[in-house]
């Protein structure tokens, strides 16, 4: 499935890099505690969180994730939108609940980690 598809799914917004929509996802991980992401070791993935603070993005970077879905449509300051257009990372924000979120995306076909 395709970001540009899963944006679509829930109902969400690109903040930037909407150039890369048409990557495939095939894992996505829902977590709020970087430490936890920091352990994942998988590509083609997308982080649902509701952290929306720089260290999304930074984590996100060592991590090697493409894509970041800020759920609860939490705002996503100038800073972070910079620092993800810099390493080409797309960022995405829905209005709908991390819960709400995974399980759209899993119904959709896209595969959890654990």
């Amino acid at each position: 499935m395709t970001i540009k598809e899963i944006t679509r799914l829930i109902d969400g917004k690109v903040l930037c890099c909407e150039e890369k929509t048409s990557t495939n996802v095939e894992y996505a991980f829902a977590s709020d505690l970087m430490s936890d992401v920091l352990t994942i070791e998988k590509d083609n993935m997308v982080l649902i969180t509701g952290l929306a603070n720089l260290q999304a993005i930074r984590t996100s970077e060592m991590s090697d994730i493409g894509c970041i879905i800020f759920a609860r449509d939490k705002k996503i300051g100038e800073e972070m939108i910079d620092l993800a257009i810099e390493n080409k990372m797309i960022l995405v924000r829905s209005p709908y609940s991390i819960f709400h979120i995974s399980g759209e995306l899993y119904k959709a076909g896209v595969k959890s980690i654990y």
